[in-house]
Order: structure tokens, then sequence, then C-alpha cells
């Protein structure tokens, strides 16, 4: 594993296979001797990072869970292919739907549906409750380890509401295995937020900025992802509050906007947290823990950096839109990352090998944001940014032009991240001439830093702009928050209600 990254382990058992093949038990774990020591609650607290990884899923109670920074229902397919930001996949399946912003197909999931996290919310609530009953260990170590655990809860919850709306969660260990937890009706929209509100609060007073071990939760993921749950209940004054607090904890922009998203220089100023990937990983078993968007992003026929071709073709399972492409001012460095034209390796896209893909047979430019830098596999170890200081100057940005209209402080975050990152000149006059010529500035140069990173849904519902960006790309307009599948539905005997317009 990448070094200093955090290894989930726990010695269930010692096995010695005898001449009959009958394993001789040396040793095991039980509720009577684990956890016990500091170091044992340590290691039960790690399971709650399990979601936090990038794998192909990762599996937990009997049931297989996607994962919102791995590839199938990823945040990048829920909430950036759908939108303005990418053109329809090639791909026929969920990825062809979901891209061309068709949520009604998630009705007929199965239970590798992003609705059984709240079984894993109960399974976080059982240990936060264990830890809180342990005698064992320090004060320090038990509001440390709680505030992990509160972090990956909070967390979680948030993500759930920005898919489904509020969703029933049991958040108090002594309703575990009664009748409370087979009543799944929807708590309200203010009750749920305040959930994600106590966790992440919580988590942010009792976390450091700068943790020992790389990969454990700090401060400032709990305080970027309370800043967003403020942003999005549209509680500006909150927002603003919590943005000037992480504002105030010494993180700066960097220059080199490509930097962000290569290993040599993941870990930089600006970065406040990353899903931790391995430079090692197969994509299996133990070395599952990747970064695969190349084999995602990557036609068949690109010639990658070390990595010849992707899965897909003629063109990748998540190409850009040629309109975003277009968007750009052409000497803004963050276009780099999105190619628009290639020499063929070979004649999977549909042009001889040596021959040229561009406008004329793509289906819109191919991403390049996590590049192949280390490897000739599909598997890297480019950790994936989740909280990045440029998101919080944006929504800071945003948070007072919706109090007090474009003042000159919010202006001039939004430059700073536009001259740092792109290379270009500031915002004209008539993109801050008002509050709402300002905002959709704000909304576009969020699309123009944040691409690829699983922003662009929520951002547009917040907005106001979610049927009008679809239509700009001939999408289809629905809802824009995803239905509850229906063997959930029948499984809660009616108390679970479908999400509206499904």
């Amino acid at each position: 594993m990448k070094k200093y990254i955090l290894n989930i382990v726990l010695l269930i058992s010692i096995l010695s296979c005898t001449e009959g093949l009958e394993p001789e038990i040396y040793g095991s774990l039980t509720p009577l001797n684990f956890p016990q020591t500091e170091s044992d609650y340590e290691l039960y607290m790690l399971d709650v990072y399990k979601p936090f990884t990038s794998k192909w899923s990762f599996s937990d109670g009997g049931i297989s869970h996607p994962l919102f920074w791995g590839y199938d229902k990823s945040d990048v397919m829920l909430n950036d292919s759908p939108t303005d930001l990418m053109a329809v996949s090639g791909h026929q399946s969920n990825f062809k739907e979901l891209s061309n912003a068709n949520f009604a197909v998630l009705k007929f999931e199965g239970t590798s549906s992003h609705i059984e996290k709240i079984r894993f919310i109960t399974k976080i609530t059982q240990i936060i409750d264990n830890l809180n009953e342990a005698a064992t260990i320090s004060e320090g170590a038990k509001n440390q380890f709680i505030a992990e655990a509160r972090a990956a809860r909070g967390i979680l919850m948030y993500h759930l509401l920005t898919l489904y709306g509020p969703v029933p969660v049991i958040l108090d260990a002594s309703e575990i295995g009664t009748e409370v937890e087979k009543d799944l009706t929807r708590p309200e929209r203010s009750t749920y937020v305040g959930y994600i509100v106590e966790d992440l609060n919580f988590a942010a007073n009792n976390l450091e900025k700068s943790p020992a071990e790389y990969g454990r939760f700090n401060k400032g993921l709990a305080l970027t992802y309370l800043m967003r749950t403020y942003l999005n209940e549209k509680d500006w004054a909150n927002a603003e509050g919590i943005g000037r607090e992480i504002q105030g904890m010494g993180y700066s922009l960097v220059t080199d906007y490509r930097s962000l998203f290569v290993p040599e220089t993941e870990r930089n100023t600006e970065t406040i947290y990353a899903i931790s990937t391995d430079v090692s990983a197969n994509g299996s078993g133990a070395l599952g823990n990747m970064n695969a968007y190349t084999w995602y992003e990557y036609p068949s026929d690109f010639p990658g950096i070390n990595q010849q071709g992707g899965w897909l073709s003629p063109n990748g399972f998540w190409p850009a839109n040629w309109k975003f492409y277009d968007s750009f001012d052409p000497l803004d460095k963050r276009r780099e990352l999105l190619i628009p034209e290639y020499i063929a390796i070979n004649s999977r896209g549909g042009v001889p090998a040596g021959g040229i893909r561009d406008r004329s047979n793509m289906s819109g430019p191919v991403f390049m944001k996590y590049p192949d830098v280390e490897s000739s596999s599909f598997a890297h170890g480019n950790d994936i940014p989740l909280a990045r200081f440029a998101d919080v100057m944006l929504m800071l940005a945003e948070a007072i032009n919706n109090q007090d209209g474009p003042t000159s402080e919010a202006i001039s975050l939004v430059n700073e991240v536009r001259t740092k990152h792109g290379g270009i000149d500031n915002l004209s006059a008539s993109a801050t001439a008002s509050k709402e010529a300002f905002n959709d500035a704000i909304l576009q140069e969020r699309a123009w830093d944040l691409y690829f990173e699983g922003y662009r849904r929520v951002d547009l519902i917040r907005f106001g702009k979610w049927e009008e960006a679809l239509q700009s790309v001939g999408k289809p307009v629905g809802p824009a928050l995803f239905p509850i599948p229906e063997y959930k539905i029948a499984q809660s005997n009616g108390t679970l209600s479908q999400t509206t317009g499904y």
C-alpha cells in the first residue's frame, strides 16, 4: 500500500491445517476479548473508513456496496455525467441511461444501491455507542475515534441527502435490533439536516487539521462538508462563517492546476483531504484500492502516457461535452486536461491506426484529469481530492453574494481561482454587475475548476439551473433527485415514501 495509507486489518483467527485438513484454532476475537485496549478500539473504529476508498465496490453485511469515489454509481457517474459537462455515454447500460439524465432506471436496482448505506450508518451508530461506553481508553483517544466515526456518518448522510432527499437513519444505538428499524419513514428535511450538522460539528471540534497519519479524516474535511450542507440549504450566513473559519486554517491555492491530480504533488497546500489510492493496486483483494478513472475516460485507441487505451470504443465511458469544452477561454490552463484530438494507436475507434480522432468522430473531448503517469496498468495511485480550498473559496463567494451582492471580497475570491488555476484574466464588469450575474459567473467557474470531481448536479440544483443546463445540451429533463429502488419500498411495508417525481 502507498506509504502512510490506512489499512483496516482485523485478525480473526490463526489456522493451521493438520493431516486430516481439520483447522486447529489457536485464538479468536470475540466481544469478550475484543476490543479492550486503545489499539483494539482504533482497529475497531477504522471500519468506518470502508466507504472512503476507490474500488469496484466494498462488501459489508453481506451486501456489495458501490462507492461514491469508485466507478459504477460514483459521484462522477451520478453528479457529472447526467449534466451539461458530459456527453451521453456510448455504453449500453446504466452508464448511458444515467448520462442521459434518465434516473428512473434506478427504481429497479437491487441491493447494490446507495440506499443500503443507511445500514452502514446504523453500523457506525453502534461503533460510536461502543466507543462512548469504552472504559479502557483515554478521553482524548475516545473523542478522536468518535470524531472520525461521526465525520464518516455525517458525510455519508450528506451524500444520501443529495441523492434522495432525507432518508431514514438510526442514530440512537438503543433502537438497533428493535421494531424502530422496520419504520422507514423519512424524517423532515430540517431534522435530517440537523443530524448532519451535529455530526460534522462534533467532528470538526475534535479532529486535527493535520493528523500524523495521511488518510485520516481531518478538521478541514469536516468543516468543508459542513459548509456544503449549509450552502445547499441556502443558509448563507452559516456557510459564510464556516468558510471564513477554513480560510484561517492556512490553506492556499496551488499555481499549477495539473499538479493537484498527479501522485508526485497530490499532497499540497490546496488539497484539504483526498481519497487515498495505491500505486501498486491491481483492482482485486487487498490491492483493490486504486484510481481507475483512465480506464473509463480513455477510448480504447487513446495514446496515454503509459496506459495505451481504455476500456470502451469508439469513445470512453465518460466523454466531456463539446459545448463545455468550448465554454473555456482558449488560454485557460484547466482546459488542457481535456483532449480534443489525438492520433489513434489502433483501429478500434473507427479510424485506422495513425489516423486523427477529433470532433468529426468523437462524441466529446477525452478527460485526462488523473493521467496515467505511473504505470501501463488501468490501476493508478492518483489520490482523489474530496475537499479542495478552491471549492471553499468559490462557496464562500457564493455565500457572500447571496447576502450582500457582488462585494469586492467575493469577486476577488473568484478572480484568484481564475488567475492561479487558469492563468486567465479577472471577471468582466458585466459578470459582476448584479447578484444574478455574479451567481452565474460563480456557477460557471465551479464547472471549469471542479469538473469530473462529482459536484455539477448538486450545484445546478442549488443554483436553480437544472432544467436549463440539460436543455442546453439536448438532454431530457426529469427529476433531479433519484428514486428509491422498488425493492426497498416493498421491504419497508409502505413506510418508505418514493422520491417526488417517480
